[in-house]
């Protein structure tokens, strides 16, 4: 290997010729910012003749350059004497701009740069970030539509996304009304005031026509106050700008149009407008999932209606046969509701205790009117045949699973707190809570009404029955509970 005395002999040409023939840029700028030396590297990295170069000061060439981040790394060099190294973006005078990755050496004569176009290994760094970012942000809109049932929601999470990552100002989204025909305003975000009015018809401006021709348009400047006319959505102080919008389509049917705007001139290559189809496709998806949601919501209130409505329908229909009892189960039902409230029991759960208060005696309607009529005690054997009503509604609601979750109180409600009850002698919590508490309330409604055999109590002596049948009869719990519903609430008595 050379030593210095060695190297100190090479004629100055040799590193001359050595510099000149290097693919990187080689520059030597002085103290005062003068470009001293240049390879053609350099020179085509600079993308300016040498001798254009050479001589002059930085700020000269490029004026303003003593405010980016790269000189300030050229200055901490020079001022410190430490080799630096960075990957800078140049933006040239024109506009265009490249990636260097930047090597910088302090020498006596002031700095020694080399550069090293990096540009296609950047962009192709970006444009992958870029695809993560995007396909994160498909991924977030993924989420919103499976978070929540409201399609409304959602596309706000879609509005957020084409913002942020197709850098645009404006976004709006509306939906077709097959009834008018026209886009109504569904979500909106990044203008400076809000539309100037919800809806348009179908054709008119890009909206419109992106709509009736099926494909994404662009207009990318055109001034939309003279285009569209003062209905179209403008916001204030927007007038000439870019605009593109696509047609949102689910299962083949066009639903509405997802359009941006952007103050300044945007240049939208395939990837841009890729993606954007991309998200038109998503925010489709989103308003037809909430739509299907909503109807089979819809479907499901009017089968619930139509259920509740029959079975309704029974318990009246029960009540014809027994003429004596008239009344009885619209006035439990609406005691036993209030009761289970004041459980805790909400919701769904609390529609259940309503149904199956309705259809209590269900299974009478296989009691023989003999027996469900007569007006004094029952035999043995009739008393046998009369127990067997709850096992007979087990057996017609079993069957129906929409009933199900409301069998406790038609099965259940004749079980005793001791074990003593029927049908299948259930004792203290084994049996269910509403049938506990629906037990109170049918005792305290039979024992204040009249029947045939026997007038009706007055209330003191009906409420004394129940505290004494705590513990024996009853759920003490529900009795405590009932006692303090019914003092709150005296109209449940009327």
């Amino acid at each position: 290997m050379p030593g210095r005395a060695d190297l100190l002999s090479v004629p100055a040409g040799y590193f001359r010729e050595l510099l000149d023939g290097m693919i990187e840029g080689c520059q030597i700028i002085g103290p005062d910012w003068r470009y001293l030396y240049l390879n053609e590297a350099a020179g085509r990295h600079a993308r300016r003749p040498i001798r254009e170069l050479l001589g002059r000061t930085m700020p000269e060439v490029y004026p303003g350059i003593e405010h980016t981040e790269v000189f300030g790394v050229l200055k901490t060099s020079l001022e410190t004497g430490q080799v630096m190294r960075t990957t800078h973006r140049f933006v040239y005078p024109d506009g265009d701009s490249a990636w260097f990755d930047l090597r910088i050496q302090p020498i006596r004569e002031g700095l020694f740069v080399m550069s090293l176009d990096v540009t296609d290994h950047k962009l192709a760094e970006l444009d992958l970030r870029r695809q993560l970012s995007r396909l994160d942000a498909l991924r977030n809109i993924d989420r919103a539509i499976l978070g929540t049932t409201d399609w409304r929601v959602a596309v706000r999470t879609v509005v957020h996304e084409t913002r942020e990552q197709l850098g645009v100002d404006g976004v709006l989204i509306a939906t077709l009304d097959r009834g008018t025909n026209r886009l109504t305003l569904a979500a909106e975000g990044g203008f400076p005031a809000p539309p100037v009015t919800s809806s348009i018809p179908l054709g008119r401006g890009i909206w419109g026509r992106a709509a009736v021709e099926g494909r994404t348009i662009a207009a990318p400047a055109i001034d939309h106050s003279v285009e569209d006319g003062p209905d179209d959505w403008l916001s204030a102080g927007r007038r000439t700008r870019s605009a593109y919008a696509t047609p949102l389509v689910a299962k083949g049917e066009l639903i509405g149009v997802l359009a941006v705007d952007v103050a300044a001139g945007l240049d939208a290559d395939r990837s841009w407008l890729s993606f954007f189809e991309a998200l038109a496709g998503q925010t489709a998806m989103a308003i037809d999932a909430g739509r299907l949601f909503a109807d089979l919501q819809r479907t499901n209130l009017e089968l619930s209606l139509a259920y509740d409505a029959t079975i309704e329908g029974w318990s009246r229909a029960l009540e014809l046969r027994d003429r004596e009892t008239h009344g009885h189960t619209a006035r439990v039902t609406r005691a036993t509701v209030a009761l289970a409230r004041a459980a805790g029991i909400e919701g769904e759960a609390l529609a259940h205790v309503r149904r199956g208060a309705l259809l209590h005696d269900i299974g009478k309607i296989r009691i023989p009117d003999a027996i469900l009529r007569k007006p004094g005690p029952l035999t043995p054997e009739e008393e046998a045949i009369m127990r067997e009503h709850p096992r007979i509604a087990y057996e017609l609601l079993w069957p129906v699973s929409y009933l199900r979750p409301a069998l406790d109180i038609p099965y259940c409600h004749h079980e005793r707190w001791d074990g003593c009850g029927y049908p299948r002698q259930l004792r203290a919590e084994q049996i269910p809570l509403a049938a506990r508490l629906f037990a109170v309330v049918d005792v305290w409604d039979a024992l204040r009404s009249d029947r045939p055999y026997r007038a009706a109590w007055p209330d003191d002596r009906v409420l004394e029955h129940i505290r004494s049948q705590a513990g024996s009869h009853f759920d003490p719990r529900a009795v405590k509970l009932f006692l303090d519903v019914i003092e709150a609430n005296p109209a449940l008595g009327a």
